[in-house]
């Protein structure tokens, strides 16, 4: 029997995965602490990572999801995110230079 099976034979939430769950409960908890709660949340909680695993900490998880990503969407599909990454930032730039100027 599966999870769903299960959750749809005891009445309880359905069809929710694990993942929409705690989506559901970040989404509430930001809702309760607001904006500034939230990030300081954040916060702690990369501090707690570093000190349960070193200062390079956040380093590696980002290094290791850039490489699982790259490994999703091959070589050219990475290629290319980078370049929308590139011309996003030429935009912000070219938006940020607008304000000044004004």
């Amino acid at each position: 029997m599966t999870i769903n099976e299960r959750n749809q034979s005891h009445g309880d939430r359905g069809d929710m995965t694990v993942r929409e769950a705690g989506q559901k409960g970040g989404e509430a908890r930001k809702q309760e602490l607001g904006p500034e709660g939230y990030s300081d949340l954040g916060k702690q909680g990369v501090e707690a990572l570093r000190e349960q695993r070193g200062p390079d900490a956040m380093s590696e998880i980002g290094r290791q999801g850039g490489e699982t990503r790259k490994d999703e969407l091959g070589p050219e599909g990475y290629s290319a995110l980078g370049k929308q990454g590139g011309h996003r930032v030429r935009e912000l730039v070219e938006k940020g230079k607008q304000s000044e100027g004004e």
